[in-house]
């Protein structure tokens, strides 16, 4: 079956709102769910959509171990999903919502190519930016299927952040997470324990999107995965993560 074949097979489903649909379980390769996600991405931008960049996951080593996967995943970004600090979702809207805390970084110029270099990469940053992913669980098993669902996206919903700060000097490693929900803290991390680095993340996406003859470009976003596993939301949580050095960032769920 051709890519388009499959692309109109999986928009017909995701309209009917099927993201796993039996009949293409263990169907596809890892390359046919990315050529299958670029096309339904082509057809929501042709339908009006706006990208504004790109996602990472499977950014920490036992996240790829639970998911067999040897590399990151990527996903997209569109503006429909771009929500400020402190904004309140419908939990009632969302299949089973859970939030990661990311950094997100904007590029300040394009970037591809094969063989791009960690310091290429950070001379293209412009800024970073706390932020939170929302994804939603409900939508697939990503352990049934890796490869289907990320034709599906990756899961991806939504993504919050907060003020955007330059970039100076920052050693992304050192970059610490505490999250707390409700006000609880569940979780104070610093980033070289528990996630790649992130410069080496934007490295292995501006190679991995020239296979599919993609780039990155002047102004896109980047979340570039998550420091913690996916924190399940339930109705009236408030989820807030302080990045050390970077800033807070918060989401509620009503």
């Amino acid at each position: 079956m051709s890519n388009e074949q499959t692309v109109q097979s999986l928009w017909d489903n995701h309209a009917r709102g099927i993201f796993l649909p039996q009949e293409w379980l263990g169907k596809l390769a890892m390359e046919d769910g990315y050529r299958a996600q670029l096309g339904l991405l082509e057809r929501k931008v042709a339908g009006g959509a706006r990208q504004v960049g790109w996602k990472v996951g499977l950014t920490a080593p036992h996240m790829r171990e639970m998911f067999r996967n040897p590399e990151p995943v990527f996903g997209y970004l569109l503006q429909s999903g771009r929500k400020e600090s402190g904004h309140a979702f419908t939990w009632a809207d969302l299949r089973k919502p859970a939030v990661e805390s990311e950094l997100m970084i904007t590029l300040a110029r394009d970037l591809g190519g094969p063989a791009v270099t960690n310091d290429e990469a950070r001379n293209a940053i412009a800024t970073v930016a706390p932020a939170l992913e929302l994804v939603e669980l409900g939508r697939a098993d990503m352990r049934t299927d890796l490869a289907l669902a990320v034709a599906d996206n990756v899961a991806q919903c939504a993504f919050i952040h907060g003020t955007p700060v330059a970039i100076g000097q920052l050693d992304f490693g050192a970059v610490s997470a505490k999250v707390e929900i409700n006000g609880a803290v569940v979780a104070d991390v610093v980033g070289r324990e528990v996630i790649d680095n992130q410069l080496q993340t934007l490295v292995w996406l501006t190679g991995t999107l020239h296979r599919f003859g993609k780039g990155l470009r002047a102004g896109d976003c980047i979340m570039t995965g998550s420091f913690t596993k996916p924190l399940p939301m339930e109705r009236g949580d408030r989820i807030r993560t302080e990045f050390g050095g970077i800033g807070q960032v918060s989401a509620l769920f009503s």
